[in-house]
């Protein structure tokens, strides 16, 4: 059996490209060349954790995306409220702990009982029912990983409990986004990404990064809203998490 990120014939595939171009093999590490420019970190380079939010959500006016700030003690009302302006009816979520963490899951339950919303959260030994509760719910709700200022992006890190398809099938999309989440741009992102996949020795499974609702611009290079996944999208920005 092949162990768990072990590549197998590595060396002869390398070897024969090698062959096939007329040269010796590199065996000698690649170092990383020192850049004397580095515009990518220019971006926001100075915002404060408050600027990068406000940067944030003046970009989200230009995807499609609407955006609602409030605190930790609101939250619950809040997510409550934002549920209800999308309709309600069927919800799948990620099993994520940040909605124990942020009093969620009893929002969640109270929605279930109160308002009779289907509510799903995703389990792993559920295989395929849970892509079949993601197509069949109203809203598709995910905590954000990271955040992207410049571009208004949520970046989500798939998991067991974090099932992709819970923010690519669902009619609309819900992030939930701590402020201190937030980054300046992909830069930042992909440098987060690094530290986390050598914290837990790999990648993660998938990551997505989505700008707002699906659009295309591909039909006579007129810009369509929802023509694929989520027709909505809205983020809930914890300001003082």
């Amino acid at each position: 059996m092949t162990e768990r990120g072990m590549i197998q014939n590595k060396d002869r595939f390398l070897n024969n490209i090698a062959n096939k171009l007329g040269r010796k093999r590199q065996i000698a590490p690649v170092e990383i060349p020192k850049w004397s420019k580095l515009p990518q970190y220019e971006v926001f380079k100075d915002h404060s954790q408050d600027e990068l939010m406000n940067e944030l959500v003046q970009h989200c006016s230009k995807i499609h995306t609407s955006v609602t700030i409030t605190s930790r003690d609101r939250l619950k009302e809040t997510f409550h409220e934002e549920i209800k302006k999308l309709g309600g009816q069927s919800i799948v979520h990620w099993n994520d702990e940040r909605f124990d963490q942020f009093e969620l899951t009893g929002a969640l339950r109270e929605q279930q009982k109160e308002q009779g919303v289907d509510v799903h959260a995703w389990k792993p030994e559920l295989g395929n029912y849970n892509i079949k509760k993601a197509e069949q719910a109203n809203i598709g709700i995910t905590f954000a990983d990271i955040a992207l200022a410049e571009s208004g992006t949520v970046v989500l890190l798939s998991d067991s409990g974090k099932g992709r398809s819970v923010s690519l099938l669902p009619r609309k999309y819900l992030a939930v986004i701590p402020k201190s989440i937030i980054v300046a741009r992909m830069t930042q992102a992909t440098e987060k990404i690094h530290e986390i996949a050598e914290e837990k020795g790999r990648m993660p499974s998938c990551i997505n990064f989505i700008s707002g609702p699906s659009n295309s611009a591909d039909i006579e290079l007129r810009l369509v809203v929802g023509v694929h996944g989520p027709v909505e999208a809205t983020y809930i920005i914890i300001e003082d998490a």
